[in-house]
């Protein structure tokens, strides 16, 4: 009896709770659950059924918290019609968009369109293989050869996924003896990669550089290889490193630098080039340059650029990109059009610049907390509050503007936010109502 009480006080809360609806259900004994050594009954619902698991049980009470509080309803999913653009339509109704990364307008561009739409005619919709084997088609190295001449890089490879660009790449190039030092703020994407490469990891204030000193003066002999791991343009909160100092710690140190372009390639730098560019720094000074297509370039994807070495590596051995597919002939072509048109007309990029500045001067007049956004196209405005962001986003939408939270766990809940991403394809009369209609709505909640 001692034994079965010690195994009883061993059981969660709701191992405890199973056993006691086996007993009523059964009815019979404790004893005899656990001395039926080949009756698997006693195993909880929630170890082998993901509706009974405490993870999506938390999720639920999430989901249903959103909806009750203060009568708002899910703001997420919700199901739009036609391209996801400055506005889209949905439930048949056009509202403002400042929730697409279709920064240049190339999604919608007739050119892209086109090219897209020839490349499925003569290649397929799929290339039906792993570029290793017979899914290489010209223009998958047409596109890389393009984005590494942007970036001034000596080669690039491209993924078919973003995420996966990052993860599969940081996971297979570095291991347990190494050392990954990346900012606090940095993507999901980073910290499944460092995860999955098993290398010590630790996290550095947002934008300290000096931290980054500090702990390489400390430990940098304990390990043998580094990385240190920034964006560009930060995705929450729209602002930019100070790239120069990275270079300067990462050649001191004998590190590798790489930086991530998802939400800065396409958008700063005088021509779109960048963070390289915004700073004028030699493209050869960072080791892993990584960018998604799914923005700027109106695809579906990610790269990674740098030395011929590097590049050729991950081509024969990356597992994201050698038990892959390669990339769909229209993707392909859509991102390799977007980045022609960028090389050809740099004036997209002036005129986003300008939009981004309108947005950021009218919500200092409106005195609207825009946090560190500058120079780029993601403009946060921090409510402070995860019901209230909720509250105001749907608010928002009954005025014809959409724009998504961005609330705890995502980030902290006194720093829940709208996040406004700002598209070539604006006009100053949308960015003069919505940041006027944002001002008086948050008012009101």
């Amino acid at each position: 009896m001692t034994d079965l009480t010690t195994k009883i006080s061993t059981l969660s809360v709701e191992e405890k709770r199973s056993l006691l609806k086996q007993l009523i259900q059964k009815k019979t004994s404790a004893v005899e659950i656990f001395t039926n050594d080949n009756d698997n009954d006693d195993i909880p619902l929630a170890y082998y059924d993901f509706s009974h698991s405490p993870q999506y049980r938390n999720l639920e009470q999430m989901i249903s918290g959103i909806k009750t509080k203060g009568g708002v309803v899910d703001p997420y999913f919700k199901v739009r019609e036609g391209i996801n653009s400055n506005t889209i339509v949905i439930d048949g109704r056009e509202v403002i968009n400042f929730s697409s990364y279709n920064y240049l307008g190339f999604a919608n561009d007739p050119d892209v369109s086109l090219a897209a739409k020839a490349a499925i005619d003569r290649y397929g919709t799929s290339v039906s293989a792993s570029r290793l084997l017979s899914g290489e088609i010209t223009i998958h190295r047409e596109l890389e050869q393009e984005i590494a001449s942007l970036i001034g890089a000596e080669d690039a490879i491209v993924f078919t996924a973003g995420h996966a660009t990052n993860e599969s790449t940081i996971g297979h190039l570095f291991d347990k003896n190494d050392l990954i030092l990346h900012d606090e703020l940095i993507h999901n994407s980073i910290l499944q990669g460092c995860l999955l490469s098993g290398s010590t990891r630790i996290s550095f204030p947002h934008n300290d550089w000096q931290t980054v000193d500090q702990i390489l003066t400390e430990q940098r002999r304990r390990y043998k290889r580094v990385l240190i791991v920034i964006e560009g343009v930060y995705s929450m909160d729209g602002d930019i490193p100070d790239l120069p100092k990275f270079i300067e710690i990462k050649k001191r140190h004998k590190s590798f630098l790489m930086v991530d372009e998802a939400h800065s390639m396409g958008v700063i730098g005088d021509r779109g080039r960048g963070i390289g560019e915004y700073h004028s720094v030699n493209p050869a000074d960072i080791d892993l340059w990584m960018g998604t297509i799914s923005k700027s370039f109106a695809s579906c994807g990610g790269y990674i650029a740098g030395c011929q070495a590097v590049v050729k590596y991950l081509k024969y051995t990356a597992p994201a990109f050698v038990y892959s597919a390669g990339m769909s002939p229209g993707n392909t072509a859509a991102a390799l059009a977007s980045i022609r048109k960028l090389k050809a007309e740099p004036e997209r990029v002036q005129s986003l610049h300008e939009r981004a500045k309108l947005f950021l001067e009218l919500a200092s007049d409106r005195r609207l907390n825009t946090g560190m956004s500058k120079h780029s196209a993601v403009i946060p405005v921090i409510v402070g509050n995860s019901v209230r962001c909720i509250q105001l986003s749907q608010a928002l939408f009954d005025r014809g503007i959409n724009v998504l939270p961005q609330i705890y766990p995502a980030v902290e809940d006194k720093a829940a936010r709208l996040r406004f991403f700002i598209n070539f394809n604006h006009t100053p009369e949308q960015i003069h109502f919505t940041v006027n209609t944002v001002a008086k709505e948050l008012d009101q909640i």
